[in-house]
């Protein structure tokens, strides 16, 4: 992917003059600028994941292992420069030309938030491939086949109350785990919506200026 929009730099042209310390007006159109820019690669992280979404919904239903790898792939690479670009804005932010740990602590809450989205995101993938224990498909190649359309299947044997147990368990064992996977997914995204609405405020004060 091509950066976004490069940091403008003020050079000298035919004066020598010297350099001159940055102005408020100037600050302020340098933090829009940036958090303009954080907007930007938040859209493409969404975007991200609508896109992983709908990869991991075909890969379920028709098994395509190497293109849903390759589409990890292309998401983590995405990720990881979303991630770093919004590293360097942060950095900026702690810079004296901005001055704004504010904002420079906000985009790390929203990394931090997004890095256990992403986590959170992988464990439901990752248990949805596997399903759950009871719904599993049971593999016949041990079993005698008869005739075209019959077979013994070795499979079949009256379930004991201690293997019903056992299966209940691990059913509920993986629910639990799903559960908690989706609910932290739901509340990563809350606490993230809640920054970008404070992004957003700011934009609209620093645009009223």
């Amino acid at each position: 992917m091509e950066d976004f929009e490069k940091k403008v730099s003020i050079t000298d042209t035919m004066d020598s003059e010297p350099e001159t310390t940055t102005t408020p007006t100037t600050a302020s159109s340098q933090v829009l600028h940036l958090l303009r820019r954080f907007l930007a690669v938040q859209q493409r992280r969404a975007e991200a994941y609508a896109k992983l979404k709908r990869g991991f919904a075909e890969y379920v239903a028709s098994g395509g292992e190497v293109a849903y790898q390759q589409l990890c792939s292309e998401i983590t690479a995405e990720f990881n420069d979303c991630s770093k670009q919004v590293i360097e804005m942060e950095s900026l932010f702690m810079t004296p030309d901005y001055c704004r740990v504010d904002l420079a602590q906000m985009l790390r809450a929203v990394q931090v938030q997004e890095k256990q989205k992403l986590h959170l995101t992988a464990t439901i993938q990752v248990l949805k491939k596997a399903r759950r224990p009871s719904g599993r498909l049971v593999s016949h190649e041990n079993c005698t086949f008869k005739e075209a359309m019959q077979h013994e299947c070795v499979h079949l044997h009256e379930i004991t109350e201690a293997e019903g147990t056992e299966e209940a368990e691990a059913d509920a064992e993986y629910d639990n785990a799903l559960n908690i996977a989706i609910r932290g997914v739901q509340d990563a995204v809350t606490t993230i919506n809640e920054h970008l609405e404070e992004v957003r405020y700011e934009i609209a004060a620093l645009e009223a200026q």
